[in-house]
C-alpha cells in the first residue's frame, strides 16, 4: 500500500480494493491523518464487456469482487469510524444497468443491482444511528470507463443521454445530506423502472433503442 499526502491535504492511497485485508489499514491511516472519517463513497468499478458465454470465470469473479464484494465489505469495515461522526454517509455509485438488466453486461448488471439492494437495506438499518445511505444510478458518463473502449460498449448504452462527471459528483453531494437514490438522467430512471416491471415491453422496444444508441455512438466517436 502506497500513501501520498499532497499540499492540499488530499491523501492518495494506491491499493487493491478487492483485498479486504487492507481495509482496516487504509481506514486507520485516513483516521490518523485527518482525525475522523465522515463519508465513504464506493466508486470503484470493473466491467469486462460481452455476452457471458465469451467471458472467463475469472473475469466474472473479478467483477463481483470489485463491484459488489468490495463495497459491501468496505461499508461494513468503516462503520465503527462513521459512528463517531456527527454527520456520516455511505454513498454507492451504481448504474442504470442495476435497475434494468442489460444484455452484454449480465454480470455488471447483477453486481450493480446487488449494490442497489444493499444500499436500500442498510439505509433502513443505519437510519436510527444517523448514517445516511444513498446510491447514484447514472447511465453513460463521459469518462474513459466507456469512451476509451467505445467499440466494445453495447449500442443500447448510448440510447440514453450522456451525463458528465460533474453531474454525478453533484448528485453524490446531494445524497450525502439526504440519502436515497438519484438516477441520471431522471427520465432514464423512469424508463428503467418501466422496463424492469414490463420485461416483454423492454424486449419489444429493444431494437428501437439499439438503433438510437448506434446513431448516438457514431456521433461520439
Amino acid at each position: 500500500m502506497q500513501l501520498e499526502l499532497d499540499k492540499d491535504r488530499i491523501l492518495t492511497i494506491a491499493t487493491d480494493i478487492s483485498n479486504t485485508q487492507r481495509y482496516k489499514e487504509i481506514l486507520d491511516s485516513v483516521n490518523k491523518i485527518f482525525g475522523s472519517i465522515d463519508i465513504l463513497i464506493n466508486n470503484a468499478g470493473l466491467h469486462y464487456r460481452g455476452d457471458i458465454q465469451h467471458l472467463s470465470p475469472d473475469d466474472v469473479a473479478n467483477m463481483v469482487d470489485v463491484n459488489l464484494k468490495a463495497p459491501i465489505s468496505f461499508s461494513c469495515c468503516v462503520l465503527p469510524y462513521l459512528k463517531k461522526s456527527s454527520s456520516a454517509s455511505i454513498i454507492m455509485v451504481g448504474s442504470l444497468a442495476g435497475r434494468a438488466p442489460l444484455q452484454g453486461a449480465a454480470t455488471y448488471s447483477a453486481t450493480k443491482a446487488g449494490l442497489r439492494a444493499f444500499a436500500y437495506a442498510i439505509g433502513d438499518e443505519l437510519r436510527d444511528i444517523n448514517i445516511n445511505v444513498g446510491i447514484v444510478s447514472p447511465g453513460p458518463v463521459s469518462t474513459g470507463f466507456i469512451m476509451n473502449n467505445i467499440d466494445d460498449v453495447e449500442d443500447i448504452v448510448f440510447s440514453q443521454p450522456m451525463s458528465t462527471p460533474e453531474e454525478v459528483a453533484n448528485a453524490i453531494l446531494m445524497l450525502v445530506s439526504n440519502g436515497g437514490e438519484i438516477c441520471l438522467p431522471k427520465v432514464s430512471g423512469f424508463l428503467t423502472t418501466i422496463s424492469y416491471l414490463f420485461p416483454k415491453l423492454r424486449r419489444k422496444l429493444r431494437p428501437f433503442f439499439y438503433k438510437k444508441g448506434k446513431k448516438n455512438k457514431d456521433r461520439y466517436r
